[in-house]
């Protein structure tokens, strides 16, 4: 079976018995910690038309093995209240489960472990039947989907055989929200946006949203990638990073998530814990990167392929002409020593193209745009940003 070795490397054990039959051709995971809204997100589920293939939702509600009593007390009620909403809403077509609450190690517990373990159960299921085609969908506990959510997931893959992975279209919920919250959630989506075109206008082909109820992998590709990360916080950033360098990572578009705008502070970063600072006057949503940051990188990577099988001499020449913030940030960063081990492995331009990105990643992009506004740059207005680079765009 496809996945026989990572299960064992995981020491994956089953936590569902009942084998999957028919075979599921999508499966949901929902990592659940303490969520008040949880049934929401579930009838927001069981109220999708269904796709031609099976589908089967897997709740992982968790909690680390030194929770408090609360927590302890929240989540057993939780999946008191599953069990019994998954017994009154049996439906042909779609599989509800509801594991836990599953104890995690306390030096990884977090969002990213918990969804670990829910995407493993998942490929073990996908296992059973040998179906590495099989889609793995990640979502959150306090998120709502759009009616034809499944069939567009199923359709894009079937249109999109050779795709490994697709994130899909989002937008925060933002009914009832006090006025300086909701501005907080426009802005942060404005932000977004902003950020994913203007790695676009750079050059790095890899720009996408990365949002951790917003995006699905098939289950061969999740095993190639070495599957989700035990990060406490942006497994998703991490993870679908690591995912475009095995494959190509598509956009569903004609559906859409609604994840929730709730403050929170349970994570170091994110939506929550942005929102939270911006309502407590911490963090100025109005200010983003500046546009003169992502132009430097255009230069760059514009000239990126004059590095193929460049002389160090050769190279200190290259740096020269480049603009004074991402010359001085290669020189500090040590870039020659990644580009060496390039120029050594790489025969073909073509290579040389594909695995440059590699090095240069969206972890060292914004390494750079933090470089850059610690000593070239302040951050500027959001929106006269996104004027400036709708500008360039439409050039």
């Amino acid at each position: 079976m496809f996945a026989d070795k990572y299960l064992h490397k995981n020491q994956h054990k089953p936590l569902i018995a009942e084998v999957p039959e028919p075979v599921p051709g999508i499966i949901v995971v929902i990592p659940c910690l303490r969520e008040p809204e949880l049934l929401k997100t579930l009838s927001s589920l069981n109220n999708c038309e269904l796709p031609q293939c099976r589908v089967e939702v897997i709740l992982l509600i968790n909690q680390s093995e030194v929770a408090d009593e609360e927590t302890a007390r929240l989540n057993a009620q939780t999946k008191a209240e599953v069990d019994k909403w998954i017994e009154a809403n049996k439906k042909s077509g779609i599989q509800f489960y509801a594991l836990g609450p599953i104890q995690l190690k306390k030096k990884w517990a977090g969002a990213g472990l918990a969804r670990k373990k829910g995407m493993d159960e998942a490929i073990s299921r996908f296992n059973r039947h040998d179906c590495k085609d099989g889609i793995l969908v990640s979502l959150d506990a306090d998120t709502l989907v759009a009616k034809n959510y499944f069939r567009e997931i199923e359709k894009h893959f079937r249109n999109h055989p050779k795709q490994v992975g697709a994130t899909l279209a989002f937008e925060h919920q933002k009914q009832d929200l006090e006025q300086r919250h909701y501005e907080g959630i426009e802005l942060y989506e404005l932000y977004l946006g902003y950020y994913k075109q203007a790695l676009q206008y750079s050059g790095y082909p890899y720009s996408l949203f990365t949002i951790g109820s917003a995006f699905a992998v098939t289950a061969e590709a999740y095993v190639k990638r070495g599957g989700m990360n035990r990060r406490q916080a942006g497994e998703d950033f991490y993870f679908l990073q690591n995912l475009v360098q095995i494959g190509q990572v598509g956009e569903i578009t004609s559906t859409k998530v609604y994840p929730s705008a709730r403050l929170s502070n349970r994570v170091p970063f994110g939506t929550g814990p942005i929102l939270q600072k911006w309502m407590n006057g911490e963090e100025d949503l109005t200010l983003t990167y500046n546009f003169g940051a992502f132009k430097n990188l255009q230069q760059f990577f514009a000239q990126k392929d004059c590095l193929f099988k460049i002389s160090e001499r050769g190279y200190k020449a290259f740096l020269s002409t480049l603009n004074k913030p991402m010359s001085e940030f290669l020189e500090l960063d040590n870039f020659w020593i990644e580009l060496q081990d390039l120029i050594k492995n790489c025969s073909r331009p073509e290579t040389f193209q594909l695995r440059f990105f590699q090095k240069f990643n969206a972890f060292k992009i914004l390494k750079f745009l933090n470089f850059a506004h610690e000593k070239y740059y302040k951050k500027a207005d959001l929106r006269d940003q996104i004027k400036l680079l709708n500008a360039e765009l439409q050039d």
